[in-house]
């Protein structure tokens, strides 16, 4: 009997009851695909989760209105770009309970606020440079009239009056608005920053250092240090950027370079520290930015304060200047209020204006003249028909006399001297009625006015001369050559980015 022959199993298939291979790579195939949904629900989450994170921080933001004036349009340089002008502004406010904790005054808590740092932080057009300049808040200048868009309540003009009380005039636009009035300058963007705002700032970067040169402490603002370096954070960080009596002559004049210090102390902080370059970092610096800030509405979102960072990211500390405007003492009360310096502080504002380096790195930039040709007069004119009212606009005394004097011996025999203008001007101005074109000419020419200077106004009765802050001597406006890069006036305090220096400490508060 021949045996049965029976199939032979192959490996796979000796044990019934295993699963084939093919069939574990059929039932692989959902399982790919569970995982492949589920990883990409986890990553639509997590977008969605940072998306609804931004969303609230942006809804953190507080905004308003840049400037309750019309600023007109900005310059650009040969290239077609722009420099970039920031209105820094540290409040007194004390509206919240934490203001008033750290502030203290709870007495004035609700009330009028006041701008007790201003500083204007510009930009170069070619991003290579930047300066900060500071107006102390007991300068006297002319605050325009301001009506605040949100409540439509309008504020009255107030001449001679502290810079610092143009906030409580509506807000930061009036602070914008009183900036651009006084210096000619086109501001783009303004930051606000409060008591708690100081300290978050300064508790995100993980502190600034600064330096004293002694052992200092000003019982009013409660910084108490020794002498040296230290790193100040959270509410000693606000203590050193209060402190005005523990620092050189005990004024606000002094405390504008010790906030210098602190600020280009914490730039050079950010750039050792890569913040301005690490998109992690930089959004932590956005996040307490929200919390800590009030902004313009150009600035009213994460993405455009990231943005602005990284515009200043490239920057050398070396590049940065920081000055204090060139003031004089007021002769209305010398001991406590201080002017625009005439002459020298419109030659600093004429350098941000034209965007010329405040150091002497750079160059000047191209088409940045102070000056324009004067119209040609018609040769029939004769100056003893013409008649011009002269006023004073520049807060130098005698000024509409002198000009006066001048037009009279040049044969402008109806000259008349017509006093103070009813605000101060940056510059000279030169109204007259479309009508009398020629006049006009004839009196730019003898005085030796820039064509900028004349404005038809169909409003004007006869002309209207009135002597602004850039002639603050002479008989003719004087002809001036572009600022070379870095002649800042010497009566304004300067100081590099890249200078580590200490705090005077006032003998009165040492210890």
């Amino acid at each position: 009997m021949t045996p049965r022959q029976f199939p032979q199993r192959t490996p796979q298939s000796s044990h019934p009851h295993r699963p084939r291979r093919p069939r574990r790579v059929r039932r692989a195939r959902p399982l790919a695909r569970r995982l492949g949904w589920a990883a990409l629900a986890l990553v639509l989450v997590v977008a969605g989760g940072a998306w609804a994170y931004v969303a609230h921080l942006d809804g953190n933001i507080r905004h308003g209105a840049l400037s309750f004036g019309d600023q007109g349009a900005e310059s650009v340089d040969a290239f077609g770009h722009r420099p970039l002008n920031i209105l820094l502004i540290g409040s007194d406010s004390r509206d919240s309970a934490e203001d008033v904790a750290l502030g203290g005054a709870r007495n004035t808590a609700g009330g009028p606020v006041h701008a007790d740092v201003e500083m204007l932080l510009h930009v170069s057009a070619d991003r290579s440079n930047a300066s900060l300049i500071s107006i102390p808040r007991d300068t006297m200048v002319d605050i325009p009239a301001c009506t605040d868009p949100a409540t439509g309540r309008t504020y009255p003009a107030t001449p001679h009056s502290q810079i610092t009380n143009s906030l409580s005039h509506g807000g930061p636009g009036c602070t914008v608005w009183t900036w651009h009035q006084l210096t000619g300058i086109h501001i783009d963007h303004y930051m606000v920053v409060d008591f708690a705002g100081v300290v978050r700032m300064a508790d995100a970067v993980g502190g600034v250092p600064v330096c004293t040169t002694g052992n200092v402490y000003d019982p009013y603002s409660h910084l108490r240090l020794t002498a040296g370096e230290h790193v100040v954070k959270g509410v000693q960080a606000l203590e050193w950027l209060r402190t005005r009596h523990g620092f050189g002559d005990g004024s606000d004049l002094y405390r504008t370079q010790t906030q210098h210090m602190y600020l280009t102390s914490l730039l050079r902080r950010l750039r050792s520290a890569g913040t301005l370059t690490d998109p992690g970092k930089l959004f932590g610096l956005a996040d307490a930015a929200t919390r800590a800030l009030t902004v313009d509405d150009g600035l009213d979102s994460v993405g455009r304060l990231i943005g602005l960072a990284k515009e200043l990211r490239g920057i050398d500390p070396e590049r940065v200047t920081t000055v204090t405007m060139p003031y004089a003492a007021d002769p209305a009360n010398p001991r406590a209020w201080v002017v625009p310096m005439p002459g020298d502080a419109e030659r600093l504002f004429a350098m941000v204006r034209g965007d010329v380096p405040l150091d002497s790195f750079g160059r000047t930039a191209a088409g940045s003249s102070t000056a324009a040709a004067s119209p040609s007069p018609a040769a029939t004119v004769d100056p003893a028909a013409v008649r011009v009212t002269v006023q004073n606009g520049s807060g130098v005394a005698g000024r509409a006399a002198a000009v006066t004097l001048s037009l009279r011996q040049l044969g402008f025999a109806h000259a008349g001297n017509g006093g103070n203008a009813a605000v101060r001007q940056r510059t000279t101005t030169l109204d007259y009625a479309p009508g009398d074109r020629s006049r006009a000419a004839a009196l730019a020419a003898a005085l030796h006015l820039p064509a900028t200077a004349l404005r038809a106004t169909a409003s004007a009765g006869r002309p209207l001369l009135v002597v602004g802050a850039d002639w603050p001597q002479g008989s003719v406006f004087p002809q001036t050559a572009p600022p070379s890069a870095g002649a800042v006036p010497t009566t304004a305090a300067r100081q590099s980015g890249a200078e580590r220096k200490c705090a005077k400490v006032n003998p009165v508060y040492a210890w």
